[in-house]
């Protein structure tokens, strides 16, 4: 066993145990797994890719509309759901129709995300550098404007989700659970891909996509691929995000793209970039500070959270595993030849 393991094992067991050590702070701690799968699905793009995108909050949104639209529409007609008259309507859900509405949305958040994905890399991934970062952005943006638009799913005034059937410490504990487990899917699925070939192909793309081009490797079918594999994870997050809020409204829930969708990118950078425990690293540091300075900095906490980000595009740009590495190679089992690093000392103070 090695020390990998061990350390996916502690999390694991982490995670498991942290609602019953910690029952005060179970939102929260839901919400770290959450920013886990949000800077894993970010990194895929940005950091094992190269291509910086501002917009994955978008298949966020997206997913989140889609599951609601399921759950209701099983039931009811979502229009009439999500108007005024409809309101009443929330807590007629039997706990069969919730719990099968909820499994189907899931599903089809997901699903729909990588139609939606596959539709998008049509158009984006002929941009490219700036360009795809501020084309997925303004994609972003869009999406929350024309979503508060349509009076079928409640417009800006938003649309409520089925209440769960059973007492709100059940609730906190099924959404627990199901967060945990959809990050730990994300990163056990990621942690295989990346080992593939298509893991080398999309580092080459990185590194070089005219030559990764040149060498055969068909550079928009793995782009396509890896963004549709970020949407197909972030529907499930929305979903998730949709149901235990209770509530989704277009621009502060479903495309929160000045709040997710920067911490998305902030997480991945803290931790270390094109690294597979870079992310999950920085996630659990970056809400960490994010919760502390929401409780004892309150009014200061975006003032921290920039000092943050300022402190690590500045000075730590390869991330807290970067950093790491570099100062204790062995540790991740780099080797470093001694007699050559000693040799060019010496020659550097010759």
């Amino acid at each position: 066993m090695n020390k990998e393991n061990y350390v996916i094992a502690a999390v694991v067991i982490f995670g498991v145990a942290a609602p019953f050590l910690f029952p005060n702070y179970m939102v929260q701690i839901s919400l770290l797994w959450i920013m886990i799968l949000f800077a894993l699905t970010w990194d895929t793009l940005g950091g094992q890719m190269g291509y910086n995108s501002l917009g994955n909050i978008t298949f966020f949104g997206v997913g989140m509309y889609i599951s609601a639209i399921v759950q209701v529409g099983m039931v009811y007609d979502v229009a009439l759901y999500a108007s005024p008259d409809g309101a009443a309507l929330t807590g007629n859900f039997a706990p069969t129709q919730y719990f099968t509405g909820l499994g189907l949305g899931i599903l089809a958040a997901a699903v729909g995300n990588v139609i939606l994905a596959i539709l998008l890399s049509q158009i984006f991934f002929g941009l490219r550098g700036p360009y795809f970062a501020i084309g997925t952005l303004g994609l972003a943006l869009a999406a929350g404007e024309l979503l508060g638009a349509w009076d079928y799913v409640g417009g800006s005034g938003g649309i409520a989700l089925p209440v769960f059937p059973f007492d709100p410490t059940t609730q906190k504990f099924f959404f627990y659970f199901l967060c945990l487990a959809a990050a730990f899917l994300t990163f056990a699925f990621l942690r295989w891909l990346y080992k593939t070939r298509f893991g080398l192909a999309i580092n080459a793309i990185r590194d070089d996509e005219e030559k990764a081009d040149a060498m055969g490797i068909h550079t928009k079918r793995h782009k396509t691929v890896a963004w549709c594999t970020s949407a197909f994870f972030l529907g499930i997050s929305g979903a998730l995000f949709g149901n235990m809020t209770g509530f989704i409204e277009p621009l502060e829930v479903a495309f929160p793209t000045v709040t997710f969708g920067i911490f998305m990118v902030a997480m991945a950078l803290l931790g270390g970039k094109g690294t597979l425990w870079g992310p999950v690293l920085g996630a659990f540091v970056f809400h960490t500070v994010k919760e502390l300075t929401w409780t004892y900095l309150l009014g200061w906490q975006w003032i921290a959270l920039g000092a943050l980000i300022i402190l690590n595009t500045v000075y730590f740009q390869q991330g807290i595993l970067g950093w790491a590495r570099e100062k204790w190679p062995e540790t991740f089992g780099i080797t470093v030849d001694k007699d050559m690093s000693s040799g060019s000392e010496e020659r550097g103070t010759s």
